[in-house]
């Protein structure tokens, strides 16, 4: 998978366009959830040998979060590696030169924006907080057969 492949597959599953937070590297680009902004993929191009293969060529790359119980099966996986200036224990980096499996990557991703994303408990409560409305506050009309509005979500 490439840089502009990943890039892609991003816009189309979740919707995101990348963010470019550092003026000074123009191209590494931030993946954020909307409702949070906490980051579940970031892209950059770092000289190779700073992941430990040779040579001084750029490779670009995707830091993902990761389960730390798989980070060491796919650490034995070509094109992974342990994260490039990340949270060692809980963020991987991926390879975007084809080495990594392109499944694997968007396993990876796909776990990578759960793990970032706003949990259901708090949903909720942003949801009530957006709606400015607690179970204290709800009037007559935000019931539908004695039943709170949404309160089927639970189910």
């Amino acid at each position: 998978m490439t840089r502009e492949e990943l890039r892609t597959y991003i816009s189309d599953v979740y919707g995101v366009e990348p963010d470019m937070p550092w003026a000074d590297e123009p191209s590494y680009e931030v993946f954020r959830h909307e409702n949070n902004r906490k980051w579940f993929a970031v892209i950059m191009d770092i000289p190779k040998n700073r992941l430990g293969l040779s040579g001084d060529a750029t490779i670009d790359i995707v830091n993902m979060k990761c389960d730390p119980v798989l980070l060491g099966s796919l650490l034995s996986e070509p094109g992974f590696f342990r994260a490039y200036h990340m949270n060692k224990e809980k963020w991987i980096t991926a390879a975007l030169d084809g080495s990594a499996d392109d499944e694997k990557v968007k396993l990876i991703l796909d776990m990578s924006f759960e793990a970032t994303d706003v949990k259901l408990k708090s949903r909720k409560k942003a949801k009530a907080v957006k709606n400015n409305k607690t179970e204290e506050t709800k009037t007559e009309s935000d019931y539908d057969n004695g039943r709170p509005e949404g309160d089927l979500e639970r189910f």
